[in-house]
């Protein structure tokens, strides 16, 4: 089963601000949906949360230590483990091969040894905020494709789409 993180960082690492996205990216927003539509995806509960709605036509797998927390539309799982035994089950029912975790920086953080891709648009700008991705080690992942991505009309800055495999 590939595990892909999907992940849009600026030069200073940042990922988020507020539980948000200190920018706006549509076409990223396009690529995001093309890459996840069809497969299950993880996230964290404030990431779950800042969505404010199930991704729709995808299984939503929510990972939160609050025994208690219901979210309307997702499964709700306590670990990392647990959200990739339902991704993988989900992908089997769905007929795809891969899960794809979405945020946030914990989830990210905690799962880092479990992905085998990474799916990382590079913002081309340093950007204030408080959630942050690690920097992506060359002697683990291997890049096996790059794309220049000039800022569109509806975009805050250019980008580098980079996917990378786990060497």
């Amino acid at each position: 089963m590939i595990v892909s993180f999907v992940v849009a960082v600026s030069e200073n690492g940042v990922i988020g601000r507020d539980n948000g996205m200190p920018w706006r990216l549509s076409t990223d927003l396009q690529r995001f949906k093309k890459l996840t539509l069809g497969k299950p995806v993880v996230m964290g509960r404030k990431t779950w949360e800042s969505l404010g709605r199930p991704l729709p036509n995808r299984t939503n797998i929510v990972i939160t230590r609050d025994t208690d927390y219901a979210a309307e539309g997702a499964l709700v799982v306590p670990s990392i483990d647990e959200a990739l035994m339902a991704g993988e089950k989900a992908a089997q029912a769905a007929g795809v091969d891969e899960i794809c975790i979405i945020g946030g920086a914990q989830i990210y953080a905690q799962a880092m040894d479990k992905a085998t891709h990474l799916h990382v648009t590079h913002i081309e700008a340093s950007i204030d905020g408080d959630a942050f991705f690690g920097p992506v080690d060359p002697l683990v992942w291997q890049i096996t494709s790059e794309e220049h991505v000039p800022a569109g009309e509806k975009d805050n800055y250019a980008t580098r789409y980079v996917v990378y495999e786990r060497r």
